[in-house]
């Protein structure tokens, strides 16, 4: 398996463990407000990590990191994503995966393995606007609501979370996703952050007020709403 970037070291992607953060390429949505361009549209010009460069480093920091996330781009997508995830839980790790939930049939397979110990999902909009925010001409929404069912039902810790977009989003987008996440675990609402590296640059983030106002509309229905990397 070949990783277009690491992080060694990280105390935000994975709630509550000292981890390390992987890069998959390439990705089965073209999100226009997404900050990993790169890797979703040119995985192939990013500098390569081979796998095995991957696992001596987690060998070596062993007893020091005590998770991976592995995020993307779209993790499952990757053929050989089962393989090494053993690997890495062979190593006594935690993995947290990253995913935008269109591919459930993967996500129920390493559920059922007991291969994930922390799941973040990404919400992209009301079921309403989907296609729109994840730069879709066609999305198969009941791929979505599959992921979205079986993390809701699973004993595995798990988030649900958006990318919070003006020009995208609204008020009542907030209310729908609410109500679609009636009963999940936790959800949070991430700002929008402009960087040369978004796949179309004429968007912007809300004011914390604002956030909060969207923050509220979610909270209705899921109690456990809140902000996450707000100032």
């Amino acid at each position: 398996m070949l990783f277009c970037g690491m992080n060694k070291t990280t105390l935000l992607d994975y709630p509550g463990h000292v981890a390390a953060t992987l890069f998959t390429g390439g990705c089965n949505m073209r999100c226009p407000f997404c900050h990993n361009s790169g890797l979703v549209l040119a995985p192939w010009s990013q500098p390569g990590i081979p796998e095995q460069e991957v696992l001596a480093f987690l060998q070596k920091r062993r007893g020091v990191l005590e998770g991976v996330c592995i995020t993307g781009g779209e993790p499952t997508i990757q053929p050989e994503l089962e393989d090494f995830i053993r690997r890495v839980r062979e190593l006594g790790y935690q993995v947290k995966l990253d995913t935008n939930g269109y591919r459930p049939q993967v996500l129920r397979h390493l559920l059922e393995e007991g291969l994930l110990d922390y799941v973040a999902m990404d919400i992209k909009a009301s079921k309403e606007h989907y296609g729109r925010a994840c730069g879709l001409a066609h999305v198969e929404l009941s791929l979505i609501e599959q992921s979205v069912e079986l993390l809701k039902s699973s004993s595995v810790p798990c988030e649900f979370r958006t990318t919070v977009v003006k020009g995208i989003h609204t008020a009542e987008e907030f209310t729908g996703i609410g109500q679609w996440l009636q009963g999940c675990k936790a959800y949070y609402l991430q700002n929008y952050r402009d960087s040369e590296q978004v796949v179309r640059r004429e968007f912007a983030g809300f004011e914390r007020e604002q956030l909060e106002k969207l923050r509220d509309c979610v909270a209705e229905y899921v109690p456990r709403a809140a902000l996450r990397g707000v100032d």
